[in-house]
């Protein structure tokens, strides 16, 4: 059965045009043909589909010959085959035709030469389709990767086999200085200049090392990037052997990144582990680990320390009269001073609130007794003014050597915690040095003082909830919402500020049965909200719980039962938890919040970020939002650290799918940077004051 083949035939004489295909039948062909005799024809000819197998041209033709035929059909398609079949043709028309793109002529008196021609124009006309595809391939692939070098966010750099630089990306060339064209042949290490970060001396060459071991290599994690404008980087790098397919190794290719913000960021975030962020003093944390290890190196034979715990005195005068902002930079100057009193060798911290702790290492109980007294001298001397108001500033201390590990810093925490409220009940502005006997008189003063007005408050109902409104920053969120707080009357009937009377009732076990008092209370509002709110903005509110509470086994059964009886339904009801009692005891928490979770209730992790150690544990506790803690919130403005930690906690948060809530926004300025940020809601005076709960029938 002849094989058919679709030829185009080039030919003003008919009757040579059927010469030629009586010879291509005899070699067991059934051509296909069309034939043409001028260029406008044959450009159109040229449109068919299928397209044409080969070209047949008469040499010779009227206005028209083979070379003009041959200039149409390379421009049309190169990798088509064309043969010339002429009556005569002389040595310098083949040697012209074969330059303009024949790939054979055959002369009409021997057309028995035709169809080898054909059949071997063929193959070689798709020899030629297969190495254009494939340089096309290659093409299109090595562009691909060019592109996917240009847009990715790593420096790349490769060499050759003997080390020298073919190629930087665009990252490459902002992070070395160098650009592609300038580094070309040169040594990696003059473009690729890395030092270790604490000892500044040059890093081995990785090109190198790939080079003569055939393997990959990752630089250590102190790798400093020295560029060629003496500009510093930090950077995280590796490199890796290239191959050709025998597996013999032709160059290297180096990947490096940018870490410089991350290690920032991680520094920013080791310091505030360990620093007061509004004094910038040592904190509690960093003063505990101190003082432990004092403990241990401490013994009789004379190496001994000192612990001082000092409070200030009518520190709630400045606040009251002229506000937080003015008891803050009076904490700072008085930090500031501080450290310019003490020796070298001592460590001050802020230990929370108007507190602050000193360790005199190396310090016997009579040295320590002279530092503490100079201490108080030095701050009868220091007047703080704010905005025309002057204040004395006096300080009691609290004084207990450290003898040895028999004491264990949570202990000597406790006493000088007494000996410094000893101090205060003395009359103020005095060193006391702790002794056994201080415990019992500091806790009948503090229960003469606090349990019986937190047990009358109860009994005379003089206990009431104040709502602060929490704010939806993204397009989505429910705005219809409130954190319901805890105030307490005194008989005269002004507002007792919560830091007063909490922290009593936290020490002495009050607060389940305060928390007891907020949940039955708050639910009876919730409910009264909950039937009159709108059908697109549901009612719901949060309700704080003490770690106490956390750790009570009966308030599970209470909570389940107040909202049965109250018929609020759980899913509107948020319960706030801090991180340290969270943390305090983990395991419990979490059995805490899955059986509440299991009733429909939602969980909030309040003042998150204030310890910044539980960023582990966040991802075994079930909670449902992040408050960060406003210490960071309020100052994110002007601090970039602040800023850089409610940024953190933010996207930290959304990884995990919890929501998160930003306290203290004070302003609309702090509100417009957190909705840049993602963050999804607001609390605090620039939202919305807390407010004594509306009367309601």
């Amino acid at each position: 059965m002849a094989t058919p083949i679709r030829i185009l035939l080039i030919d003003d004489s008919e009757d040579d045009a059927e010469l030629v295909r009586h010879a291509i039948q005899r070699g067991g062909y059934d051509p296909i043909t069309q034939r043409v005799d001028n260029a406008a024809d044959l450009r159109r000819a040229l449109q068919a589909d299928p397209p044409w197998q080969i070209a047949i041209a008469d040499f010779s033709m009227p206005g028209f010959n083979g070379l003009n035929a041959l200039a149409i059909l390379r421009h049309h398609d190169p990798d088509l085959p064309a043969i010339l079949v002429s009556g005569e043709i002389g040595e310098e028309i083949a040697v012209a035709a074969m330059k303009a793109g024949a790939s054979d002529y055959v002369m009409k008196g021997n057309l028995a030469r035709l169809v080898p021609a054909i059949e071997r124009e063929l193959r070689e006309a798709e020899d030629r389709r297969r190495r254009r595809r494939a340089e096309q391939d290659l093409f299109r692939e090595r562009e691909r990767a060019l592109v996917t070098l240009h847009s990715i966010g790593d420096g790349v750099i490769t060499t050759d086999e003997k080390g020298r630089i073919n190629y930087l990306n665009p990252v490459a060339e902002q992070l070395t200085g160098w650009t592609n064209a300038s580094a070309q042949n040169k040594p990696l290490m003059q473009v690729f200049t890395v030092v270790n970060e604490a000892t500044r001396q040059p890093i081995k060459n990785p090109a190198d090392i790939c080079l003569r071991t055939g393997s990959n290599v990752a630089l250590g994690a102190q790798s400093l990037l020295v560029n060629h404008n003496g500009q510093e980087f930090q950077i995280e790098e590796s490199a890796a052997p290239i191959r050709d397919p025998d597996g013999s190794i032709t160059g290297v290719v180096l990947v490096f990144h940018d870490v410089s913000r991350e290690q920032h960021l991680a520094r920013q975030i080791s310091w505030q582990t360990t620093h007061d962020t509004l004094t910038d003093l040592n904190n509690r944390t960093a003063f505990e680990t101190q003082l432990a290890e004092l403990v241990q190196h401490a013994d009789n034979a004379g190496n001994q320390h000192v612990m001082l715990y000092l409070d200030l005195d009518q520190f709630k005068v400045i606040n009251d009269t002229c506000g937080h902002v003015a008891g803050d930079e009076m904490l700072k100057q008085l930090g500031n001073r501080l450290l310019r009193l003490l020796p070298e060798k001592a460590m001050l911290a802020r230990l929370g609130g108007d507190e602050f702790g000193i360790l005199l290492p190396n310090t016997d109980l009579q040295q320590g007794l002279v530092e503490a007294e100079r201490i108080t001298f030095s701050l009868h001397n220091f007047h703080y003014i704010w905005e025309g108001n002057s204040f004395d500033v006096s300080v009691s201390i609290g004084l207990v050597p450290i003898t040895g590990p028999h004491q264990s810093s949570s202990v000597i925490m406790s006493a000088a915690d007494v000996a410094c409220y000893v101090a205060k009940d003395l009359g103020r502005d005095r060193v006391h040095v702790y002794q056994e006997s201080d415990i019992e008189q500091a806790r009948r003063h503090s229960e003469m003082q606090w349990v019986s007005r937190i047990n009358r408050a109860l009994e005379e109902n003089r206990f009431i909830l104040y709502r602060q409104p929490i704010i939806a920053l993204q397009s989505g969120g429910n705005s219809n919402h409130h954190e319901l707080l805890l105030r307490m009357l005194d008989q005269e009937g002004n507002l007792v500020p919560p830091g007063h009377f909490i922290p009593a009732a936290e020490r002495f076990n009050l607060m389940p049965t305060l928390d007891r008092w907020v949940i039955t209370n708050a639910l009876v509002y919730c409910k009264k909200m909950c039937d009159r709110e709108l059908e697109d903005e549901p009612y719901s509110c949060a309700i704080n719980l003490s770690g106490t509470s956390l750790n009570d086994d009966k308030m599970f059964s209470f909570i389940h039962t107040q909202l049965e009886q109250h018929l609020v339904p759980p899913q509107r009801v948020c319960f706030e938890i801090t991180e340290t009692a969270a943390i305090t005891n983990l395991a419990h928490a979490i059995e805490f919040i899955h059986e509440l979770r299991a009733l429909g209730c939602k969980f909030a992790l309040d003042d998150f970020g204030s310890g910044l150690s539980s960023f582990a544990y966040l991802k075994n506790l079930p909670v449902d939002y992040l408050k960060i803690d406003g210490n960071f919130v309020k100052d994110m403005l002007t601090d970039e650290m602040d800023h850089a930690i409610v940024e953190s906690i933010n996207q930290i948060g959304h990884v995990l799918g919890i929501r998160t809530i930003a306290e203290f926004v004070e302003n609309k300025a702090i509100r417009d940077q957190l909705y840049r940020l993602g963050v999804d809601f607001a609390q605090g005076h620039g939202v919305g004051k807390p407010e004594p709960l509306p009367e309601m029938d």
